[in-house]
């Protein structure tokens, strides 16, 4: 932590090092939060991120260092990316529906493939409900917070957070529910 500390002042003084050093250890954090909250269009997502960082850099000299650098910074994406996505009108209340053929996928155990899956499927949920469940479910805002900065009552945050689990629930019962064989059916089930 006081490296960091020294680092961040370092920066905060124009050392394009400790800028750098910075971007290096935080960048692959503050683009997840980006992208889980713009969804599939990574050029929005790489223009957003890009606007994070200068933003992050504007604001350090403001850093206090009551919490640490790395959430600070998460703070500052979540904010300038639901600014960004209102801009574009991204968060339309546009609910699609599902399909039910896309739920159906092989099971796989890697841990990489299973959080690919997960992204995906928040991927396919609608902008609004996408955004509820990863400020909540993932960032950790209450409903309260994610009202005020969405601009929705805490219901409507906590209507579109039911939503998006349920879809959720739907596009991942794969990974839960082991399909029966046919061939077996007659079997006593194993406990």
């Amino acid at each position: 932590m006081e490296n960091e500390l020294q680092t961040i002042q370092s920066a905060i003084n124009g050392d394009e090092a400790a800028m750098r050093s910075l971007w290096s250890r935080h960048a692959p954090h503050i683009d997840a939060v980006v992208r889980r909250l713009v969804g599939n269009d990574l050029d929005l997502a790489a223009d957003i991120a890009q606007e994070v960082w200068i933003q992050i850099f504007r604001a350090l000299p403001q850093y206090r260092g009551d919490s640490q650098f790395g959430t600070w910074a998460r703070r500052i994406a979540v904010n300038r990316t639901l600014n960004a996505l209102r801009k574009t009108r991204r968060l339309a209340k546009i609910e699609t529906d599902v399909e039910e053929d896309t739920a159906i996928v092989e099971p796989d155990t890697e841990r990489s493939l299973m959080m690919a899956t997960i992204e995906k499927a928040a991927a396919r949920l609608s902008p609004g409900a996408r955004t509820v469940f990863m400020l909540h479910d993932v960032e950790g805002y209450t409903h309260e917070e994610i009202a005020e900065r969405l601009g929705i009552t805490s219901g409507g945050s906590k209507s579109q957070l039911f939503k998006a689990r349920a879809k959720l629930r739907t596009l991942l019962a794969h990974l839960i529910d082991r399909p029966v064989r046919k061939d077996l059916e007659h079997v006593a089930p194993v406990y």
